[in-house]
């Protein structure tokens, strides 16, 4: 039987891994970190750039992923261009992921690099308020409603429904730097107090500086790959258990609930795709364009009850050492953020699943051994979208 006529699923893997230089990146341009970033994860898997006949890229060029393809020297025959925020590479590798259990695919390479720092640093572009004042948003641009504005009304509504404190958001701000102080490609990883992220300059009430992540250059790349190429995989696999996508609304208007994102959707999907359970999960990639994303995904994933986030992350339970580590690389507000960071979550996933993490900062479970089972969950606007991805090896 043809793979195009498949009708028994493949298991799917990811078989290679890479960031591109990281951080401040002033001599490259988006598409050398493309390169640079999808060389790094060819290398990794130990295959050959002639398996990859699938790529998926989003946020550069007017013909993404096309433009990308064709400075990489790739000619696939699958590609997804789906964007959707930040969470556009877990959308990806969900659809990836399935074109390659049916027979659609071999090998599809995920791959994302920008020099949004860089490109504001040279006056190459500025910065943006809001994503545009056409179509539904006309209604809310007028009242400059910015992109920040509405992550801190949503904030502001969970404090108020279930009496989350500030020092609770900032508790996360913390301990994201804290994980981040052991990884040598964090850009931030002096360490910081809750009294520092509150004392900080106002961005939007209730985030100062400390609670939004950062601006950084970067770009990293994701091979998957059918279970076929795993035994000429230089890598230790890591296998896609389950995915989850969902998408909840545009306007502000439009959003039933402030204290409720897409996660709640996609990682139920996930989990239940997987055959597991949020207790189940040894560590957690989350999407932190701010500290609330954090804490209200937590809660829409399961790993706490709705209204309880605030009082799980104030106990050190997000440390690389603590009972659910989250974001183990130091995440978006210290590690790297240089726009769509989604894809940067499987990197590090895969990297702790493997045990690769490397010394000071990889997790172990209690027999020493490393983590089994990951979850990846990227958001995407202002909560208006989210892709969830179960890893286990």
């Amino acid at each position: 039987m043809s793979a195009a006529t498949r009708s028994t699923p493949r298991k799917v893997a990811v078989v290679g891994v890479a960031l591109s230089d990281c951080g401040r990146v002033d001599e490259a341009t988006p598409y050398a970190l493309h390169a640079q970033a999808a060389r790094r994860a060819l290398a990794d898997s130990g295959l050959g750039r002639d398996v990859i006949d699938g790529i998926a890229s989003a946020g550069l060029g007017t013909l993404a992923p096309i433009e990308v393809a064709e400075y990489l020297g790739l000619t696939p025959r699958w590609v997804d261009s789906t964007s959707v925020g930040g969470a556009t590479w877990e959308v990806m590798a969900a659809h990836a992921a399935e074109a390659i259990a049916a027979g659609r695919a071999e090998a599809v390479l995920l791959v994302y690099g920008s020099t949004a720092r860089a490109d504001i640093k040279a006056r190459r572009r500025t910065s943006n308020l809001s994503f545009g004042a056409r179509g539904p948003l006309q209604f809310e641009v007028p009242y400059g409603h910015s992109l920040i504005a509405k992550y801190a009304m949503a904030a502001r509504r969970h404090m108020h429904e279930y009496g989350t404190t500030l020092e609770q958001l900032a508790s996360v701000a913390v301990q994201a730097r804290a994980n981040a102080a052991a990884n040598p490609d964090a850009m931030f990883r002096d360490p910081i107090t809750v009294d520092d992220v509150l004392a900080g300059p106002m961005i939007a009430d209730p985030f100062t500086k400390l609670h939004c992540c950062i601006r950084s250059d970067g770009g990293c790349a994701v091979l998957l790959a059918a279970e076929e190429y795993v035994r000429d995989s230089a890598a230790t696999p890591v296998w896609v258990l389950g995915t989850g996508e969902h998408v909840s609304h545009t306007t502000m208007s439009e959003w039933d609930d402030f204290t409720v994102s897409p996660a709640a959707v996609s990682g139920r999907l996930a989990f239940g795709r997987a055959g597991v359970t949020p207790d189940d999960i040894d560590i957690a990639e989350i999407y932190d364009a701010f500290t609330y994303m954090t804490l209200v995904t937590l809660e829409d994933l399961g790993f706490c009850g709705k209204g309880e986030g605030g009082a799980f992350v104030e106990k050190g339970r997000l440390l690389r050492t603590g009972d659910l580590p989250t974001n183990t690389d130091g995440g978006g507000l210290s590690a790297q953020h240089p726009g769509m960071r989604g894809l940067f979550l499987l990197v590090e996933a895969v990297r702790q699943l493997r045990g690769e993490a490397g010394e000071g900062r990889q997790v172990r479970r209690a027999d020493g051994s490393a983590p089994e089972l990951a979850v990846a969950s990227g958001t995407g606007g202002w909560f208006c979208s989210s892709g969830t991805v179960v890893l286990g090896r």
